[in-house]
């Protein structure tokens, strides 16, 4: 806890900063990076609330003020005092990248009672597709996103730039992929119920069946843990997570920066896994396959003609990411099996194979919408160049 001569200073600091101004203001180095910074506390509180409510979800009754709740809600909280910081000063952000923080954390707070009023309607509402949910995963999108461009667009080149842009995509990654999880977890939820054995409290499976119209049994179990089709987990995963790759490896500009995202991000809910279970919470399948695919995209690079590296890459990525979930699955799930007596429980969500051409043609046009955005990037900024050198004696 700070001291209050402590909190003085900070304040003795801060306030002079408290200024009226426009998006674009010419921000001191030392506020742009506390600004910022508080932007990485933000999201990793918003994140541990995020991975431990999506667990609590498949152990407990809802609860409105249960504690991950409260963790993601600080999160929050920090994200609108910087949203209003930003838009009052106007330091540390153009006018771009405060449109989307503001727009996303609008979006954010409305979705929140929207959310709390769709569950006292349709009572637990587990799914992680709802349209509630999807507000919140939007919300996030767009405040993320304008974070990365404000960071992108104003931090000075060197190696803090490069890493803490690379930590914002890793968030980022963690926002797209989240309603995954649902998959992630209920996959186990079933491979549990199977070796005769529930994560879930009575209380949450009686409310569940009860609310389905039907005993507690293994179709209430599957419609409990997996309501969506087998399509959805693999298409999105590659349409959606593949396409945060594809735009980190083109903003950070460096080889290996989609596989060290997606090392990230698979690396926290790596050691998040034993935490949850060792202290009786439901574990999740991890998504190890999206390392593999970032290793491919950061691979499609050495493709120097952007359309062609687009159309190998997608094929490529696709391949990679469908044959990973296989492998996933079969291979954790026979070591899991060969140490506890369990099949399947380290595994993938079902997996429908044939969906994989659709996934991959999303993925295509993706792609080559984030490579024509940075190719007309790179145009204005040549003319722009040109410019300068022309109008300099």
């Amino acid at each position: 806890m700070k001291s209050p001569a402590s909190l003085k200073r900070a304040a003795e600091w801060a306030l002079p900063y408290w200024t009226r101004g426009q998006a674009g203001r010419e921000t001191p180095q030392d506020l742009f990076r506390v600004l910022y910074f508080g932007w990485l506390v933000a999201f990793t509180l918003k994140l541990l609330g995020s991975a431990w409510d999506v667990s609590w979800h498949f152990k407990w009754l809802r609860d409105d003020l249960a504690p991950p709740h409260l963790l993601n809600s600080a999160g929050t909280a920090i994200a609108v005092a910087l949203t209003v910081i930003h838009g009052y000063t106007g330091y540390g952000v153009d006018k771009a990248a405060l449109r989307l923080i503001q727009w996303g954390t609008g979006i954010f707070l409305v979705a929140v009672p929207l959310d709390l009023i769709n569950h006292r309607v349709n009572g637990l509402d587990i799914t992680s597709w709802s349209p509630s949910h999807i507000m919140l995963y939007l919300g996030t999108f767009f405040m993320i996103a304008g974070v990365l461009r404000g960071w992108f667009m104003g931090a000075p080149p060197g190696r803090e730039r490069t890493v803490v842009l690379g930590a914002f995509f890793a968030f980022f990654l963690e926002n797209v992929h989240f309603p995954e999880q649902h998959q992630e977890y209920g996959i186990l939820s079933i491979g549990a119920w199977d070796n005769h054995a529930t994560y879930a409290e009575p209380i949450l499976l009686q409310f569940a069946a009860d609310q389905m119209g039907r005993p507690v049994d293994r179709g209430m179990m599957t419609a409990f843990s997996l309501p969506v089709p087998d399509f959805l987990y693999p298409v999105y995963a590659v349409v959606a997570g593949l396409s945060v790759l594809v735009a980190a490896r083109l903003l950070i500009g460096r080889f290996g920066a989609a596989t060290l995202v997606a090392g990230a991000y698979v690396g926290v809910r790596t050691l998040l896994w034993p935490l949850l279970t060792f202290t009786g919470f439901p574990p999740s399948a991890v998504p190890f396959f999206l390392v593999v695919a970032g290793l491919v995209v950061d691979l499609a690079f050495l493709v120097r003609m952007p359309y062609v590296r687009a159309l190998l890459g997608t094929v490529g990525v696709t391949a990679a990411a469908y044959g990973a979930l296989v492998a996933q699955s079969a291979i954790m799930g026979g070591v899991y099996s060969a140490i506890k007596g369990q099949k399947g429980l380290l595994g993938a969500p079902p997996l429908a194979t044939s969906s994989a051409v659709w996934a991959g043609l999303g993925l295509l046009v993706v792609w080559l919408a984030v490579e024509w955005l940075a190719d007309r990037r790179r145009g204005s900024q040549t003319i722009e160049a040109r410019v300068i050198a022309t109008a300099t004696p």
